[in-house]
């Protein structure tokens, strides 16, 4: 007769970084392609990390919304390919650190999947002096102008997120 023996817990290597949102069309794609467009250009081993995004309570497929690709293509960046996801266990694992637009999904973080949160779950403004407010308000449903702007906030948080992660990889 044969004995097995245990299998260990596979160990996932925490390499993404991730962007969430509610419904991953908006903001968290947007966040996504911006923070992955910045640290391309950085050295390793941050242009070698993975970001992605997902959403709160998002459904899986969907299309980024018509504005959100816009506002992105006006910086030369394409957000066409895009389809959301929801947050997952899985994506939370692999994590090195996640990035919300607003406490209430670092909240829904918190309150669903604390046992395996990575230790950098920050908001996506949080590292900003004198930010003027460190959440990203949602466009969903409103015209072009609150998605330039959201991206605007997000363009200006970017520099703040680059130093952050340098320091927390000792770059």
């Amino acid at each position: 007769m044969r004995t097995l023996r245990p299998t260990p817990p596979m160990k996932l290597e925490r390499n993404l970084i991730l962007t969430i949102c509610t419904g991953n069309t908006c903001r968290s794609p947007m966040a996504e392609k911006l923070l992955q467009h910045a640290l391309s250009s950085q050295p390793a081993p941050l242009n070698q990390l993975s970001v992605a995004s997902a959403g709160v309570a998002a459904s899986k497929g969907e299309r980024a919304s018509s504005n959100s690709i816009t506002a992105l293509k006006k910086v030369q960046i394409d957000l066409n390919g895009h389809q959301s996801q929801p947050l997952t266990e899985e994506l939370i694992a692999r994590s090195f650190a996640i990035f919300g637009m607003t406490e209430s999904h670092l909240e829904v973080l918190r309150y669903y999947h604390s046992e395996i949160l990575p230790q950098r779950v920050h908001l996506f403004r949080e590292f900003m002096q004198d930010s003027g407010g460190s959440h990203i308000p949602d466009p969903y449903g409103q015209n072009f102008s609150a998605y330039q702007a959201c991206l605007d906030s997000m363009i200006e948080a970017i520099p703040s997120l680059v130093a952050y992660l340098k320091k927390e990889y000792e770059v």
